[in-house]
């Protein structure tokens, strides 16, 4: 089997068998790549998380994680495209279609917007479901573990989903007024021009969408050389009291710092520039 039909089958039906040979394939062993697997765990920012093996069908004390730890991993892994290729398959087949595959995800084929994402179950765990939705342009994650049945764990998915296509929506800041560029001292250029930075996109509730204010900070100046994408202040969402979010403003384009050189034929020119203009008075 190639590495496409063993991640489909991890994808679609759990295949634990697969995940312990792609595992095997990429790492030597099973205890290599959970090795791996912790690194990465560390990497994210898990603080409830630490495996043990790499199926999670082994019930084990050290092996363990927590509804936050599994958002942050799905969030990440809903950025691989490889991945989204096989998350929202309902059916499919392997080996040239002898083997028929079923999706143990059912919100899959009824739910609207769904992108997958992967259903689990131990005698411990009990029925455990991370369930990703995309409406217009914003995508949901809802964890569910310890359902006590299947079906409980959709029908919890499902509420969960519901309630933030329901309550909450995308909001893109924008200042009513261009904003200002900032003075750069000892530049190559004088000025460098503030932008929202990552994609400005703010979540707010739809009962406040009426209700916000924007609050511009930026630096009266800064030293040469600025990097592009360097922060140079913030952009305040409001709603009344309550601050929603804070968009960073970054430098739009990087600005090189004057050489020595430099410095001293711009200062020469302004020397002269203020000489010619005194004797063209007198």
């Amino acid at each position: 089997m190639t590495v496409s039909e063993m991640t489909k089958c991890v994808a679609i039906v759990s295949a634990n068998d697969c995940a312990v040979a792609l595992a095997e394939h990429l790492c030597g062993s099973e205890e290599a790549f959970v090795a791996r697997m912790n690194q990465r765990a560390a990497q994210l920012g898990l603080e409830n998380t630490h495996f043990t093996n790499c199926t999670g069908l082994f019930e084990d004390p050290d092996h363990y994680t927590s509804a936050l730890d599994i958002a942050v991993m799905s969030r990440e892994l809903l950025g691989h495209e490889f991945i989204r290729q096989y998350t929202n398959i309902w059916m499919d087949t392997i080996r040239n279609g002898e083997f028929g595959l079923t999706n143990t995800n059912k919100l899959v084929y009824y739910y609207d917007g769904c992108t997958g994402l992967k259903t689990g179950f131990t005698s411990t765990a009990m029925f455990c479901l991370s369930a990703s939705a995309m409406r217009d342009g914003v995508e949901y994650i809802a964890v569910i573990l310890h359902g006590d049945t299947s079906q409980a764990r959709f029908d919890a998915a499902q509420a969960l989903l519901d309630y933030a296509f329901a309550n909450y929506t995308l909001y893109t800041p924008a200042p009513e007024e261009p904003l200002a560029p900032v003075a750069v001292e000892l530049g190559v250029s004088d000025t460098v021009q503030p932008v929202c930075g990552g994609d400005g996109a703010v979540l707010v509730e739809k009962a406040l969408r009426e209700k916000l204010s924007l609050e511009t900070e930026l630096a009266p100046s800064v030293s040469a050389p600025v990097e592009a994408g360097q922060v140079l202040g913030s952009l305040t969402v409001r709603a009344g009291d309550q601050v929603l979010a804070r968009v960073p403003l970054v430098a739009e384009a990087g600005v090189e710092r004057l050489t020595f050189l430099q410095v001293w034929t711009r200062l020469a020119r302004c020397l002269l520039g203020q000489d010619g203009i005194s004797s063209g008075q007198g």
